[in-house]
């Protein structure tokens, strides 16, 4: 299977330079295509080729108006057209949405490198153009530093897959995918039911023992009591930039240097806070793969139905259910244990365990499960999970 790693870049401010450089030719040249696209389809012509469209890109890098284009490198643009004619394809193959041009405001900046010419080492990453000249010393520009080390491997032997750089409004990042084997390893003969909730984060039918909500810790409630009072900051520094001057109808105040200092420290509190949820939820999905389960079952949330609730929508976002099925899903098909998925429909929480009697009027406030028929008293939550565990009728998504 092909394994994704991502490691955020500490680029210098020449290196940032040529980045965001690269990731506007990235964008012009897929605006581009998407434009001649849609001109040949409306005039009723058939589709354009990339291959064609990367001709007729080279020679208009030959005119003076686009001879910037020439100091960036070439498969940066090739590869931007090429997204595009795929998009376009995809959009009437009916597996996406109409494809719309990438602006500065809506998109983040990001282009590809050539998988051939990339290059990695225990420290750095070179990548291709970003210095055309041939001395020494400024060839050093193309390597740039990776702020965790050993973390990609490197050699003779190794092959990268689709490499890409982003931008992410804070930091600059790389993603590569490499070929690697599946380790399956000796499995247990018994599975685990796994009940995501919002009181707690996971409970699971092993141990009963939940994995706690992260949000309700002591650090993740200072950042988000430290994000609050730094949006309230910037909105009235625009709300004292509006009452300052007089805007015409349609047009916007212009960003003040302490407004965009603002706006900075917010990104990063909210890099802050997501990288504390991603981490927890690694740790959690590792920790129930280790104990090697010969299958583990989770229920099909319907997660857009509940973020339609006011008074659980914020609460819901912040547990990260679609992550947590993410990690499972490509973590157990490494170690070849299968993820059972559980039609969303069935009563896991309203059921008993021991006798099966269902419970239609259960409420959300009733945290214990007092059965009515065989008196069987339990933690509603370590109930569901039992329930999921044992149910017959389940959809397998990782082979």
């Amino acid at each position: 299977m092909i394994k994704g790693i991502k490691v955020m870049l500490i680029p210098n401010n020449k290196q940032k330079t040529k980045l965001f450089q690269f990731a506007g030719s990235a964008r012009f040249a897929y605006n581009w295509a998407l434009a001649k696209e849609q001109e040949n389809y409306n005039s009723g012509g058939k589709f354009i080729s990339d291959n064609d469209l990367r001709k007729e890109f080279t020679q208009l890098k030959k005119t003076d108006e686009f001879k910037w284009l020439n100091s960036i490198s070439n498969n940066v643009t090739k590869q931007a057209i090429k997204d595009a004619c795929i998009s376009f394809k995809r959009f009437f193959k009916h597996q996406a949405k109409y494809p719309r041009f990438k602006t500065r405001k809506r998109n983040n900046p990001k282009f590809y490198q050539d998988n051939i010419k990339i290059q990695f080492n225990s420290t750095h990453v070179k990548f291709e153009g970003l210095s055309s000249s041939k001395k020494q010393n400024k060839q050093q520009l193309n390597w740039i530093r990776l702020a965790e080390y050993n973390r990609i491997p490197f050699g003779k032997d190794v092959k990268y897959i689709n490499p890409r750089v982003s931008f992410d409004g804070l930091n600059w990042w790389v993603s590569i995918g490499i070929e690697s084997e599946d380790s399956i390893s000796n499995l247990s003969n018994s599975g685990i039911g796994v009940d995501l909730g919002i009181k707690d984060l996971a409970i699971c039918s092993d141990i009963n023992k939940p994995y706690k909500n992260i949000n309700k810790t002591k650090r993740v409630k200072q950042l988000k009591k430290k994000l609050k009072r730094q949006q309230r900051q910037v909105s009235r520094k625009y709300d004292n930039l509006k009452e300052s001057k007089v805007f015409e109808k349609g047009e916007k105040p212009k960003k003040t240097k302490n407004i965009i200092k603002l706006e900075n420290k917010i990104r990063k509190t909210h890099h802050k806070l997501n990288g504390i949820r991603q981490n927890y939820i690694h740790q959690t999905t590792t920790n129930i793969i280790k104990r090697k389960p010969s299958f583990i079952s989770i229920e099909d949330l319907n997660v857009s139905g509940m973020m339609k609730n006011k008074h659980l929508a914020k609460v819901v976002q912040e547990q990260c259910f679609y992550e947590f099925r993410r990690q499972l899903e490509y973590k157990t098909t490494r170690k070849g244990i299968k993820l059972r998925i559980i039609s969303r429909f069935y009563p896991s929480s309203k059921t008993c365990h021991k006798c099966g009697y269902i419970k239609k009027d259960l409420n959300l406030s009733n945290r214990e499960w007092v059965c009515p028929k065989c008196g069987c008293i339990i933690d509603r939550d370590f109930n569901a999970s039992l329930n999921l565990r044992d149910c017959k009728e389940y959809k397998i998504v990782n082979g």
